[in-house]
């Protein structure tokens, strides 16, 4: 970033997003209290994710990728579920993100949690999206979910279309034997969430996610152990990319009082590497300079204007594309739906 003007910086990436999870704030409490990791996704997640159809997955999307270009996001690597409105999902992501003006790669989480129809289908929401033209990875939840025949079948859908995949591996200790399952298969195009307590290097990106990890109570470990690249994403709980690497150093920090910000800025700088088009993207900054050791320690920084493939997006604390009182009151009509299901 050091060769863009005084505070300015190109587009973040938040590389690991649930878009869905945006109406989530504010939900009926779940039927008893989660004890564990396995009990949150249980409880909350995997009963939300079921409730969802495609209204309420547009407007989730737009509102969170309002939240991203308010922040400075302009690329978002989504990661989707919504296993009774998985057809057509994917495009309804996409072009709620493209109608606000924020890039975005999609995948589709394919699981045996809810049968072999309910893989099958999104399976065939990867597939029918890609082959359209979209853009995205072919997605996946996370072993411990996945039969060997139903991660072979991700695993082949990927190498076929010449996409890599997308997967939650060994966030939680109940998906320990991941690493085991995919160092077979993995390859340089997967994108790997979490990775708390992967035991062995895999082939792929580490996406970082430190909020949710300390949110969720699954540990810390050096996402950088071994040595590859890393990318920082928020794992659902919006895209402040700024925020997240701040987090990220202080979580560091607090396991190596010797670490410097430096390792964590260049997670989060490393979002490009996947989608390099945010090069191009221009930020103006409410703070100078825009450099780790500055930014550590600045909380409140705001973007002034977001400039995406030469068009301004947001300028004067507004989104240009649309009306942001417009997308939150719908969002919020679309909340309350989703709040009376559950």
């Amino acid at each position: 970033m050091s060769a863009t003007p005084p505070a300015t910086t190109p587009g973040l990436v938040c590389a690991h997003h649930h878009l869905y999870s945006t109406l989530a704030r504010g939900m009926p409490a779940p039927p008893r209290t989660p004890g564990n990791f396995d009990e949150i996704l249980e409880l909350i997640w995997w009963r939300l994710d079921r409730a969802l159809d495609l209204e309420m997955i547009r407007w989730s999307a737009m509102l969170g990728a309002l939240e991203a270009l308010e922040r400075g996001t302009t690329a978002i690597i989504d990661h989707h579920s919504s296993p009774n409105a998985i057809e057509g999902s994917l495009s309804v992501i996409a072009d709620a993100c493209a109608e606000v003006g924020v890039r975005v790669s999609c995948c589709y989480e394919v699981t045996d949690r809810n049968g072999l129809d309910g893989a099958a289908a999104g399976l065939a929401e990867n597939e029918r999206f890609l082959e359209a033209g979209g853009r995205g990875y072919v997605g996946a939840h996370a072993c411990f979910t996945l039969s060997d025949a139903t991660l072979e079948s991700v695993v082949g859908l990927a190498a076929d279309l010449g996409r890599g995949v997308h997967i939650h591996v060994s966030e939680g200790t109940g998906d320990g034997a991941a690493g085991a399952r995919l160092e077979p298969v993995s390859r340089d195009d997967w994108l790997l969430a979490h990775c708390v307590h992967l035991d062995r290097p895999l082939r792929g990106t580490v996406a970082h996610n430190p909020r949710s990890n300390m949110n969720n109570g699954v540990g810390y470990e050096k996402p950088d152990r071994f040595g590859g690249r890393v990318v920082l994403g928020t794992d659902g709980i919006g895209a402040d990319m700024l925020e997240e690497f701040r987090i990220a150093y202080v979580r560091l920090r607090e396991l190596d009082v010797t670490s410097s910000p430096e390792a964590p800025w260049a997670w989060m700088q490393a979002g490009a590497e996947l989608f390099p088009e945010v090069l191009g993207d221009r930020v103006t900054w409410s703070y100078e300079p825009m450099d780790s050791w500055h930014l550590a320690f600045t909380p409140g920084v705001s973007p002034l204007e977001v400039v995406v493939d030469g068009e301004v997006v947001f300028a004067g604390g507004r989104p240009t594309r649309v009306d942001p009182d417009e997308v939150r009151a719908k969002a919020a009509e679309q909340a309350g739906r989703l709040f009376a299901r559950l």
